[in-house]
């Protein structure tokens, strides 16, 4: 739809049952350049632009009316496949260059251009349906008519659209980014503060007020501008962050907001993000095109060859011409039909497999490339584990609680709230026992800030028996629901109800908790500093409304947590042991502030966030004066548990020989645990882990430590991968690549897709796919090279015989139904051959290591096919010449009859597992071969070739060119078997 800032959350005072979830509309594609300039945009007012916005339409056709057909043609004749048989079409305009009819050549390329036309006219009107389906979608705006109904093509910037999911009532909202950025996390949006104060969503279009943003820009995850409001005494001026905005192409999840649009069209985040897909081409493609030229090469050589032998008498320069398109069908002309159809129903077979339910094939184009994985490239969370987070330690330093006593930790959580005033007093006298005081209060402040710091929402929901409103009230266990942008956020808060202190209330400027006893415990937030990546941590300012003290929270990683604290002697050593463990460590810390320490900061802090330029930098730099020598409360663990049978699926992909490597965030040690868990790293295996290098001659150092190293599993954190790939990159990708696993830690987002880029490059091999299945297009394509060979000889043979005369011996509809009906039905039924069943290729993944060497469709196994396509061709036509010297007039009706029946019986032969549509298509293609021959009385005497003598004779021909191959096909099988066979016999 749009990019919006949230003003106002809207309340209803009914409940809907709608649960239908508005987001803004997907867009796929950037629609060009512009100068893109920041923007005030006055809310409700979009006739007050300073400059012409895009409209808001989406357009993801790639061709309109006027240019459908000539970006179609243009797109196809540009690779050399296609153009090749064009120009050999264009030629028989030449009457010197004629062979036959023009119908001969034009045909074929028609016949292959309208199936192709067909399907883009296919995909592009359903991209036109769904562009319109999106253009049409309506949404609720405010004007000074009240409520009215636009179109998403009519909204424009200024205007204020309400976006709701209804039913959830609360002051900020989540949403799920997942369509802009892939990340299926809830993030949390917090409405323009200044605006919460009106009655009415309505009073938006009263105040005189706009917003300041910046220019239009493709980083999804920052956004800087400022919120005016001119009509106040004084006015108010509120800077605004990607904590403000909602995306198009996100989805709320909770709330309901009004928000003015700033960006439309082209302008928006997510069409700027998404470029023009690359066209990608599949390494079985480039092995075809590369056996294309080789065609290409040898209808060149015989062409010459041929006027050779003729000495170059006459006019040889046409001669060369007329034998280049006399064998022009060497290069078959129906391969690309029956490639692309397979790769559809290949597609179609992996989305239908009831095994894996769910499927989405994004990419048809191939899918034959699942057999020739070479490397897996895997993240840890969400992939290897369920992102599933299980709160399992709580460390105080000098004492930790684990899973069997949290028991404990409830009790000292319940004294602490419960024990009365004169039990505090007593406590604190001169006998009480000192340790167990100083523990009680340390795991009290311990709960207490895990409790607060954070992004969570209780949100309450109707059970339709309790309304809303009155659940909110009191705060109903069984109505709340948790959400939050981290599953790590919401186990922490899961944990804390589960030791009494339940967060039980939160809006954008409180929060609400409940202890033990029942007591209700309200703080006010003052500051909130969410989580960065960069900065790896996120902290809360909160004000206890009881006592009045001002505390600031920390939570974060423990390499940057490390240097905020007070000096200790066990953060480092417990991280690493909890980490041992395949524990998430976090790190909570505290600082006490006085009223005049926090009115100080807060003030240089909202000036750095009204800063227009280097906001990040200043803002930044006010926070870190704030975090020094805060105290070290607690240490929590939480594990992330391994998806259901990850174990096994790593061992077949092992032992298919295919390397994994698993690329993450974590610290080293949870990785290196959570590989040895999830069996990434065999038991017997050794790890050889990456000292960390910040030098050049420290990587060259451990770089030849490593290459002493065999067969062993790396371990490397990100800062030495950086060094190793700055000044190392070859040698450290060829050690790397020899590894049987692979694991990098502390790896940023960057880092990931270099490593994966770098991968590729180094080594040529294909990554980041699985496939369960062996394929067998490589045969469909060989059987059709190799039938079009068979076709050419003949006609060599032909032209030989004749004094190398440059005559076509098929003409016609001959060569049009040998292109298309005659051979096309049973070359593509070879997309259901299977030379093993799933369940053994799953039983014995050591088979996919054949597919990996590529030998189907080598240039050794392309050559043998040649071999073969020569010795029946040869014998096809001398056959011909030597039984039917009497009635050499019907050599046509011989060799062609003896062709067709080869080619099927060739077809048979590559079959490995016969299906029933193998065999309809055989019989199906003989069925049209005798059909037509009522109408190719021209080229063939039907009464001779229903005669005894010709049908014997037919038979010998094909006999004798066929049963020899299957004879030798016999004897491989039998004395030299391929792999898979010794499976199924």
């Amino acid at each position: 739809m749009t990019d919006n800032i949230p003003l106002q959350p809207v309340r209803h005072k009914k409940r809907h049952d709608n649960k239908r979830r508005d987001g803004c509309c997907p867009w796929s594609r950037c629609c060009g350049g512009g100068d893109f300039r920041p923007r005030t945009v006055w809310l409700g007012h979009p006739e007050k632009r300073e400059q012409r916005y895009p409209r808001n339409v989406i357009n993801n056709q790639k061709y309109n009316f006027f240019t459908f057909l000539p970006g179609v043609l243009f797109n196809q004749f540009k690779y050399f496949f296609n153009l090749y048989f064009l120009l050999l079409a264009c030629s028989q305009f030449v009457n010197e260059l004629r062979l036959g009819a023009l119908y001969t050549y034009w045909v074929p390329l028609g016949f292959v251009l309208i199936i192709t036309i067909v399907r883009e006219a296919v995909e592009e009107m359903r991209c036109f349906l769904r562009d319109k389906e999106v253009n049409s979608q309506i949404y609720s705006k405010l004007s000074t008519r009240g409520t009215v109904k636009v179109k998403s093509s009519g909204i424009q910037v200024g205007d204020l659209i309400i976006v709701e999911k209804v039913g959830l009532l609360i002051s900020s909202c989540f949403l799920r980014t997942d369509q802009l950025d892939g990340e299926t996390d809830w993030k949390l949006r917090l409405p323009v503060a200044c605006t919460q104060r009106l009655p009415i969503a309505a009073d938006l279009l009263q105040i005189r007020s706009f917003v300041y943003a910046e220019e239009p820009n493709i980083d999804i995850h920052n956004f800087i501008g400022t919120f005016t409001r001119e009509d106040g005494d004084p006015p108010v001026n509120e800077s605004l962050s990607i904590e403000n905005t909602l995306w198009a192409s996100t989805v709320i999840a909770s709330g309901t907001v009004v928000g003015v649009v700033i960006y439309t069209g082209k302008e928006l985040r997510s069409v700027m993000n998404t470029s023009n897909p690359r066209h990608k081409i599949g390494l079985f493609d480039l092995e075809v095109n590369c056996l294309t030229k080789i065609l290409f090469g040898a209808l060149v050589v015989v062409s010459l060859v041929m006027v050779a032998l003729q000495h170059f008498a006459g006019r040889w320069y046409l001669q060369i011409f007329r034998f280049l398109l006399l064998f022009s069908n060497i290069v078959p002309i129906s391969l690309r039909v029956n490639l692309d159809m397979g790769k559809m129903v290949f597609s179609w077979m992996i989305k239908k497999d009831s095994k894996i339910p769910g499927t989405v094939v994004r990419a048809s184009t191939f899918p034959e490339q699942l057999g020739r994985i070479s490397y897996l490239l895997t993240d840890k969370t969400g992939t290897l584990t369920q992102n599933e987070m299980v709160f399992r330690r709580l460390h105080l330093g000098t004492v930790a609680y684990g899973m069997d006593s949290m028991d404990e930790v409830q009790s000292h959580v319940f004294s602490a709230y419960t024990q009365p005033p004169q039990d505090l007093q007593a406590s604190r006298a001169p006998g009480a026992t000192k340790v167990r005081k100083t523990i009680s209060s340390r795991v009290h402040e311990a709960v207490k800030a895990i409790a607060l710091v954070h992004n969570v929402t209780p949100v309450y929901e109707s059970n339709g028996v309790t309304d809303q409103a009155e659940a909110e009230m009191h705060y109903e266990d069984t109505c709340r629901v948790y959400q939050a942008s981290s599953p790590d956020e919401v186990s922490l808060v899961q944990w804390t109800e589960s030791v009494g202190l339940t967060l039980v209330g939160r809006d954008q400027s409180s929060m609400q908790m409940r202890t033990p006893s029942g007591q209700i415990l309200n703080f006010t937030i003052l500051q909130i500093f969410p989580f960065t990546y960069e900065s790896k941590r996120m902290g809360i300012i909160v004000r206890d409304e009881s006592t009045g003290e001002i505390t600031f929270y920390m939570k974060g990683a423990d390499v940057v947590m490390a240097g905020i604290v007070q000096y200790n002697d066990w953060l480092e050593e417990e991280c690493g042991n909890m980490a041992r463990e395949g524990l998430r460590v976090l790190v909570v810390a505290k600082k006490s502030l006085t009223e005049e320490q926090y009115q100080d900061f807060e003030a240089r802090y909202v000036q750095a966030k009204l800063s227009v330029h280097d906001r990040s930098l200043k803002v930044a730099t006010v926070i870190e004066s704030l975090e020094m020598e805060m105290e070290l409360l607690c240490l929590t663990g939480v594990e992330d548990q391994l998806q259901a049978d990850v174990r096994p699926t790593l061992e077949i992909l092992r032992n298919a020989g295919i390397k994994v490597w698993m690329l993450t965030g974590d610290k080293l040690e949870t990785a290196n645990c959570t590989a040895k868990n999830a069996h990434l790293v065999t038991r017997n295996q050794d790890i050889h882990v990456f000292r960390p290098v910040t030098t050049r001659s420290e990587a060259h150092l451990e770089l030849n430590a490593f290459r002493r190293k065999h067969d062993c599993a790396l371990v490397i954190s990100g800062d030495s991968l950086e060094v190793c790939l700055k000044y190392y990159e070859y040698e450290f990708m060829e050690l790397a690549c020899q590894c049987p696993a692979v694991v990098c830690c502390r790896c940023a987002p960057t880092q990931k897709a270099q490593i994966v880029r770098l991968l590729q490059e180094r080594t040529g091999k294909l990554t980041c796919a699985v496939g369960d299945d062996r394929t067998n297009e490589y045969s469909m394509a060989l059987v059709a090279c190799c039938l079009m060979f068979v076709l050419i000889f003949p006609q060599a043979v032909f032209s030989s015989v004749f004094y190398f005369a440059s005559v076509p011996l098929y003409q016609g509809f001959l060569i049009i139904g040998y292109s298309t009906i005659y051979t096309m039905f049973p070359v593509f039924s070879l997309v259901l051959d299977k030379d093993v069943k799933s369940e053994v290729a799953m039983l014995y993944p050591e088979l996919y290591k054949d597919l990996l060497k590529g030998r189907p469709l080598s240039f050794k196994t392309f050559l043998i096919w040649v071999l073969i396509s020569i010795y029946q061709g040869s014998i096809i036509m001398y056959g011909a010449l030597l039984l039917f010297e009497s009635e050499f007039v019907h050599i046509v009706a011989i060799s062609f009859t003896s062709l067709i029946l080869t080619e099927l019986l060739m077809v048979a032969l590559t079959v490995q597992t016969w299906h029933w549509l193998m065999i309809v298509a055989e019989l199906l293609s003989l069925a049209c071969y005798i059909a037509s021959l009522v109408f190719l009385h021209e080229f063939i005497d039907v009464y001779f070739i229903a005669t005894l003598s010709f049908v014997w004779k037919v038979t010998a021909i094909t006999l004798v060119s066929c049963l020899p191959l299957y004879i030798l096909k016999y004897l491989r099988r039998r004395f030299s078997p391929p792999s898979y066979s010794k499976l199924t016999s």
